[in-house]
Parts: C-alpha cells; sequence; structure tokens
C-alpha cells in the first residue's frame, strides 16, 4: 500500500473512533436510562408521596415555623426546600440555596416529576383556605444513575485512550519502518554516491520511497555511465593531445632541418628544389592533421548539424567516385568503380566527399602494390558481381550503399570493430603508403555518416577487408 493511502486511512480512522466511541457511549448510557427510568420513577415517587404528607402541613411556611421535624428526612442525597407564596426561602437542607427566588421559577413545573441529569425534582403548592400558602420543593440525588454513567463513561474513556495509543504507536511504527529508516537509508546512500564512496543495493517497495529509490538509482546510473564517458573523453582527449603532437614535431623537426640547410646557401639548384619540395610536403601534411582535428573537435558538439542537400542519386555519385578508379591505378593499383544509383537522396556533399576521401585514402595505406580495390555505389537492385555471399548479406535495407573493398592482410572482428575509435590503428608503423596519419580518419567518416542518419562498418574477409557505408 502507498504511504499517502495507509496515512489517509489512519486519519479517517483516528477521526472515526473517537466519534463511534461517543456513539456508543450515547447509546449505552439512552438504553440504561431507558431501562431505569421506569423503575426510579415507582422507587423515588414513594418517597415523595411519604414527604408529602408531612410537607403540605401549612403551619411550615410561616416565617418563624418549627422545622426540627423535617430536618431528620434530609440528607445528603435528599434536599427539602421550603418557599413562601412570594418566592422567599423559609427552609432550604442545601446549604447554597439562595434566600429569595423568583415567583416564575418557584411555579415552574409544579406537579411535575422532573428527571433530571444528577437529580430529580418535585414541586407541589400548599393550600391555607383555597389560597396557596407556600411551594416545597423535594430534590432526589441519582446517585447510582451517575455511578452507572460515570463507569460507562470511564469504561469507554479508557477504550478510547487505549484504541488511540494502539492506533497511533502503530502509526509510528509504521512511519519508522517504512519512512525513517527507508528515507534515512536513502540520504546515507545520496551522499555517499555524492562523494564517490561505494553504495549498496537498496530494496525497491511499491510506494513513494520505491519510486523515490528507482528514480536515485536511475540516475546514478546515468550519472556513473556519464562519469565513464567523460573519464573515456579525458584519457580519448589527452591520448589525442599526445599523439597529434608527436606527429606534429616530426615533421616540424624536418621542416626545420631542411629549412636550416636552405638558409645555409651550401647547395645546388638540385638539392633545394628537392628540400623545397619535402618542406612543402610535410607542412601539407600537418594542414591535414590540424584539418582533421578541427573537424573532429566541430563534430563531437551537439549542436553542429549537417546541412542536407536534395541530389540525383546517379550524377552525384558517380561525381563522387568518378576519379578514384584512374588514381588507384596511377599509384600501382588493380581498381574498379561502380555507379548503379537511380533514386535522389538528401546529403552533404562536401562532407560526404570528405568520408570518401578518408576511406579510401585508408585503403591505399593498406593495400600492397598490385592489389585490388573496388568502389561502388549501388542500390538493392543493382549488387555488383564481386560481392560475395559474405559481404551481401550486409544489404537489407532500402537506399544507397557505399563500398570500398580493397585486398591485404585479414583483419579479426575485434580490430573491425576499433577500426573507427579515435586514434586507432591496426598497424602503429608507418604504411606502405607515405606517412601514417593521425587515425583521426574513419572516426571523422564515421560521425559524418551518422549525422546523415546511416551506417558504417568494417566487414573482414579473408584478405580483403570492405566498409560499407549505408545511407537512407
Amino acid at each position: 500500500m502507498k504511504i499517502k493511502s495507509w496515512l489517509l486511512l489512519t486519519y479517517l480512522l483516528v477521526m472515526l473512533i473517537p466519534l463511534g466511541a461517543l456513539y456508543g457511549l450515547y447509546v449505552s448510557i439512552n438504553a440504561y436510562y431507558q431501562d431505569k427510568n421506569i423503575e426510579a420513577y415507582f422507587e423515588k415517587w414513594s418517597i415523595v408521596t411519604d414527604l408529602k404528607d408531612v410537607l403540605n402541613n401549612p403551619a411550615l411556611y410561616e416565617q418563624q415555623a418549627y422545622y426540627e421535624n423535617i430536618k431528620p428526612l434530609t440528607s445528603d442525597q435528599l434536599m427539602i426546600t421550603l418557599y413562601s407564596a412570594n418566592g422567599k426561602v423559609y427552609y432550604s437542607s442545601n446549604p447554597l440555596s439562595s434566600n429569595f427566588e423568583s415567583r416564575s421559577k418557584v411555579y415552574k413545573d409544579l406537579f411535575e416529576f422532573k428527571q433530571n441529569y444528577g437529580t430529580i425534582v418535585y414541586k407541589e403548592p400548599v393550600y391555607e383556605n383555597g389560597v396557596i400558602k407556600g411551594v416545597y420543593k423535594i430534590t432526589i440525588a441519582r446517585t447510582e444513575w451517575l455511578e452507572q454513567v460515570n463507569t460507562k463513561t470511564a469504561l469507554v474513556v479508557s477504550g478510547l485512550v487505549l484504541v488511540l495509543l494502539l492506533l497511533y504507536g502503530g502509526v509510528i511504527y509504521f512511519l519508522n519502518v517504512r519512512l525513517n529508516r527507508p528515507a534515512k537509508r536513502l540520504i546515507e546512500q545520496m551522499r555517499a554516491f555524492a562523494k564517490g564512496e561505494l553504495t549498496q543495493s537498496l530494496p525497491v517497495k511499491k510506494d513513494e520511497l520505491g519510486e523515490l529509490t528507482t528514480s536515485f538509482k536511475m540516475m546514478q546510473e546515468e550519472i556513473t555511465s556519464t562519469r565513464e564517458r567523460l573519464d573515456t573523453a579525458q584519457r580519448q582527449k589527452e591520448y589525442m593531445i599526445a599523439s597529434l603532437s608527436h606527429d606534429l614535431k616530426t615533421p616540424l623537426t624536418s621542416i626545420q632541418a631542411y629549412t636550416e640547410s636552405l638558409l645555409a646557401g651550401k647547395l645546388s639548384d638540385n638539392e633545394q628544389q628537392e628540400y623545397l619540395q619535402i618542406i612543402q610536403s610535410k607542412s601539407d601534411y600537418m594542414k591535414q592533421l590540424l584539418d582533421d582535428l578541427m573537424m573532429f573537435t566541430l563534430l563531437q558538439s551537439s549542436t553542429y548539424d549537417l546541412e542536407l542537400v536534395e541530389v540525383d542519386g546517379h550524377e552525384f555519385f558517380d561525381m563522387l567516385l568518378g576519379d578514384y578508379e584512374q588514381i588507384s591505378i596511377e599509384k600501382g593499383f588493380k581498381a574498379t568503380t561502380v555507379v548503379n544509383v537511380e533514386r535522389s537522396y538528401h546529403v552533404n556533399p562536401k562532407q560526404l566527399m570528405r568520408v570518401v576521401d578518408n576511406i579510401v585514402l585508408n585503403a591505399w595505406a593498406y593495400t600492397n602494390p598490385g592489389g585490388v580495390i573496388h568502389i561502388a555505389a549501388f542500390e538493392l537492385s543493382n549488387i555488383p558481381s564481386w560481392c560475395n555471399e559474405q559481404l551481401a548479406t550486409k544489404f537489407t535495407k532500402q537506399g544507397v550503399y557505399i563500398v570500398v573493398q580493397n585486398s591485404g592482410a585479414t583483419i579479426s572482428d575485434q580490430q573491425s570493430k576499433k577500426m573507427f575509435e579515435p586514434l586507432y590503428q591496426i598497424d602503429e608503423s608507418r604504411s606502405n603508403f607515405g606517412q601514417r596519419g593521425a587515425g583521426l580518419g574513419l572516426s571523422i567518416a564515421k560521425q559524418i555518416i551518422e549525422k546523415h542518419n546511416g551506417t558504417i562498418e568494417a566487414v573482414p574477409q579473408q584478405n580483403r577487408t570492405a566498409i560499407v557505408i549505408w545511407l537512407p
């Protein structure tokens, strides 16, 4: 049961139990009153009848009357008061009575056997020669009645107090078990988590605290995951800075050495040209490194979105892949290019050119001289013939596929999954094609494709590797 529901139920019980007890007391007293009413009437009326014979004497209602015969008839349970015709008190066994009462009060309820809560009162006038001489009032205490009522009231009140104590005790125990203790444990776990200390698993109940505990666990998992991502990003950043510093330092050192040689003025014209070409090559390499770093940093931003434009599929992808076959052949590779795209697509042409450039450069770097490179852009109905059965299983969705496959060493599934991580390189040594880059090319390609809502993956095969891109 929810804590809120339990507290509302408890509040309802606390409100209803006293009302029920009061109603029960009223019913009990009323029932007792009904049972004792007739019995008390006859019992007390007999007393009144005996007293009437004495009190009907007109001689008692004079200023200097003799009352010694009346005093023995009174007690703490029975009181007699004698009034004159105009309300003056001649005699009263009640020491607290006044000396005079108004006529209206004296003559009120005459001849009525009136049963009040604590007393029974009877008043009757006394006549002499047809004229009211005085009025007597008999007051009988209802001691037994009061004792019974007080006893029942005490029992009901005691029972009510006992029930309320048990109820409040149960509420306090429940709040301690279901609210205070779990809340205290949850607060302790929150403080421990905030300090980076180990936390324990808390039980989850089906109440408000259970929902709060569940929310805390979800928050804890999310914060932990975010911390891990930030730690990974920080380590990656530190590694990237160190790697790029090394990659920039090497060509920079070469540029400095060749520049010093040129400034010395002792080189022949051919040597000067050769040194200038090397300096330009090293500068281009450094520029490419910095350009990759800037693009990688830009793509990391969640606010950076690529602007996509609609292009004719055949025209655009034919232009995109048109030059790579000839350049590959010139570099000493066997190459084929296939473009079979019919539909229109929304792409960012500049960034998609960067993606294909990075993938083809990677293929050139890891393909031995004389090796084979296949480049293709196609839709499901036009899969190239050189795609084997293993590769063809990757083509399942409508859209355009861009595939770059190169021959070379067989890579493992683990290596293929890590290829798109920043700074990861399968071969840390320099490749067969010039200097290795900073290792950001494929990571940049992956982020650009994801911003196209597409996918990119490496498919390792025997003595060949294919990079498969899908765009919707």
